[in-house]
């Protein structure tokens, strides 16, 4: 018998169209939880993961129980859902009768919303590498440049930081101020580049005098990976001297909370993010109840009540 987990990976893979990471990440803690029920060791490919097909309610409680002495809330929350999803799937193939972590409640997470960056704070940390002295060579003025155009990318269209790590040049069109850019689940989108990000680029792609392959890459001519551009944000962070810890995650969620202040609707900055659902876009922005009532002031038609007085008082 096909073993489930490997059978919930080829449908996630081939129905869901699940990006690599997002399959990666149910197959470590469906393994997880495997191994937590067989501490003996007994791997899953020696009985055709059959033990799965036979787990109960008190098992996924206790391992949620076991979970909430190692990991943090929201991790064991993720692990749950993985399973929930996973036992959800096996239900529709008619290979257990119900769903044992259905009924099973998250554990209740702290919304933790990355830091926002203010207009100036911003401004400064992306033209942090434009400040740097360059008196040590060519190599390292491209490696600002590129700097420079990376960090005004991640700010100017709200990329994830794998969403940018994977565009290539003839995904950009310099002209039109737009990227094509593969986001999760393998959906295209467009997103947008301002004056600042669109000569930063222009001024990276003319120093190395290429027109195809991998957009931002390392000395040795490789793709960059995404951990190198998190370091690459904190490393101007420090430089910039500001006083908060954003990673290029923040720089997303400074970029959503700043066109919703200038009073860009919800729709909009939803499908500029790529969110397929407009709750997620929520918990991305945040402005503060004053901003809120000012923009209902300014906007609805009836938010002003005129009161007319007898007798012309």
């Amino acid at each position: 018998m096909k073993d489930p987990v490997l059978d919930f990976m080829e449908y996630l893979s081939v129905e869901r169209n699940a990006s690599v990471n997002t399959s990666l990440g149910y197959l470590r803690d469906l393994r997880q939880f495997e191994g937590f029920l067989h501490p003996d060791g007994v791997p899953s490919a020696e009985n055709g993961g059959l033990a799965l097909l036979s787990v109960t309610e008190a098992d996924v409680i206790a391992f949620v129980y076991w979970l909430h002495g190692g990991c943090k809330k929201v991790t064991a929350a993720r692990k749950l859902s993985s399973v929930r999803s996973f036992y959800r799937f096996l239900v529709r193939k008619g290979r257990v009768s119900g769903n044992p972590a259905e009924l099973i409640p998250a554990p209740k997470v702290e919304k933790c919303l990355p830091p926002v960056l203010s207009v100036e704070e911003a401004e400064c940390l992306v033209q942090a590498p434009a400040t740097i002295d360059n008196a040590a060579g060519g190599g390292a003025i491209k490696t600002l440049l590129r700097d420079l155009a990376i960090l005004e990318v991640l700010y100017s269209s709200g990329v994830r930081v794998s969403e940018l790590t994977g565009l290539d040049i003839d995904d950009v069109d310099l002209f039109e101020g737009t990227i094509k850019v593969l986001g999760k689940g393998g959906k295209e989108r467009i997103a947008y580049l301002g004056g600042h990000a669109r000569a930063s680029v222009g001024a990276y792609l003319t120093i190395r005098c290429e027109v195809h392959g991998a957009l931002f890459t390392g000395p040795r001519g490789g793709r960059l990976t995404p951990r190198t551009v998190q370091r690459l944000v904190k490393r101007y962070v420090l430089a910039s001297g500001i006083n908060k810890t954003p990673t290029p995650h923040a720089l997303r969620h400074t970029f959503a909370t700043h066109l919703l202040d200038a009073g860009v609707d919800l729709r909009s900055i939803q499908e500029m993010l790529g969110h397929s659902k407009l709750s997620t876009t929520q918990r991305y922005t945040r402005v503060s109840t004053a901003s809120l009532m000012q923009a209902y002031d300014r906007a609805h038609p009836r938010a002003h009540l005129k009161v007319k007085v007898k007798g012309g008082r």
